[in-house]
């Protein structure tokens, strides 16, 4: 008797599938960032926003910011928000992953929804940490700049998608018998 299972690589041709939707997504959206005009005409609004919503975050600390662009300032420190500062990587990371993921459109918009929320929470809580890093432990901002907060930020985008894909993405599994 013959098993009608699939062999080789159908047996994987779902995952196969997402994998090659999510690097094709991953591939097309980083390279539309990397355009100048989508980089003029989107991030850089973006990232101001994302400035300006820190900078008010630390004003309402008391932390007497000042805000002059992208650059986050008072009488101690300053910060300037770039690009990789403002969690656009994360957030296309995760759209990519949520759209090529083989679940319902509802589930998708919701997950992107919330995800990006709470990516850019995430992402605000690390600005005004590494502001407030900064000014008053300024020997720890180089390494907590790039190697805690930029590792905090991915792994939580990464982490919510499988929570999704998880929680409200994949069908209800049946109890073994």
């Amino acid at each position: 008797m013959q098993s009608s299972a699939p062999k080789g690589w159908r047996a994987y041709r779902q995952e196969i599938t997402f994998l090659t939707a999510f690097l094709l997504l991953l591939g097309v959206s980083f390279t539309l960032i990397s355009l100048n005009s989508i980089n003029n005409a989107v991030i850089e609004p973006f990232t101001s926003w994302v400035a300006k919503t820190s900078g008010l975050a630390l004003n309402l600390m008391g932390q007497g910011i000042t805000m002059s662009g992208t650059v986050i300032r008072n009488d101690t420190f300053a910060v300037n928000i770039r690009n990789g500062c403002n969690g656009v990587e994360t957030m296309l990371i995760f759209c990519a992953a949520v759209l090529a993921f083989p679940a319902a459109w509802k589930a998708k918009l919701w997950g992107l929804g919330l995800g990006l929320v709470a990516i850019q929470t995430v992402n605000l809580i690390r600005v005004v940490a590494l502001f407030l890093t900064g000014m008053y432990f300024p020997k720890l901002f180089d390494t907590s700049h790039t190697v805690i907060w930029q590792t905090v930020v991915i792994l939580f985008g990464v982490l919510l998608w499988i929570f999704w894909a998880d929680r409200f993405a994949s069908p209800k599994r049946q109890p073994a018998d």
